[in-house]
């Protein structure tokens, strides 16, 4: 499988960069390639070393005013000309999304991917990976939308929030095997 991760770039502390470690071998063991932003910096490299280190591929779509920062040894490397670009080449090239810690990028990409989602772009399994109850505000909103009518379909239609690497793994195994 074909996993696209979105996350961080910056250096993070072992709260986080222990289980994005953690679930990163869990992919290679498993076999699965990495889809990736490219960066060889922070919690992106956490992972990408990861993967590579426990046999998986990495595939990695950086954006040219960021390819100075893309990982040299990566498996295929392919840079975007802009953000939009590389969104769309990131879906393209993966078959389920996980999201990671990370800033506005991070959430921009997620919003954009579940919005997707949600109009029938794409059927993708998307797990929020929560690590350290990171996302647990954006879990209450998006509880919240479902409550008051904004989401046309129910939230675990959409996205699941996972507390750890082997449950957001076996969703998005069982999300791939069900399509």
């Amino acid at each position: 499988m074909n996993i696209c991760v979105f996350l961080s770039a910056a250096d993070l502390d072992e709260r986080y960069t222990a289980p994005a470690r953690e679930f990163a071998g869990l992919l290679g063991k498993a076999g699965h390639t990495l889809v990736w932003g490219g960066s060889d910096t922070g919690l992106m490299k956490v992972v990408a070393d990861g993967v590579q280190e426990a046999g998986g591929r990495l595939v990695g779509v950086s954006v040219d005013f960021l390819a100075h920062k893309a990982r040299p040894d990566a498996d295929q490397m392919v840079v975007a000309q802009d953000l939009a670009e590389r969104k769309a080449l990131l879906l393209a090239k993966s078959d389920a999304i996980v999201v990671m810690v990370g800033g506005t990028g991070t959430l921009d990409e997620a919003t954009e991917i579940l919005e997707l989602k949600k109009h029938g772009k794409h059927r993708k399994p998307v797990v929020l990976l929560n690590t350290a109850g990171f996302y647990d505000g954006l879990k209450a909103q998006f509880q919240r939308m479902e409550e008051e009518g904004f989401l046309p379909l129910p939230l675990a239609d959409l996205v699941l929030f996972a507390d750890d690497g082997p449950t957001a793994l076996t969703h998005l195994e069982e999300g791939i095997a069900a399509r």
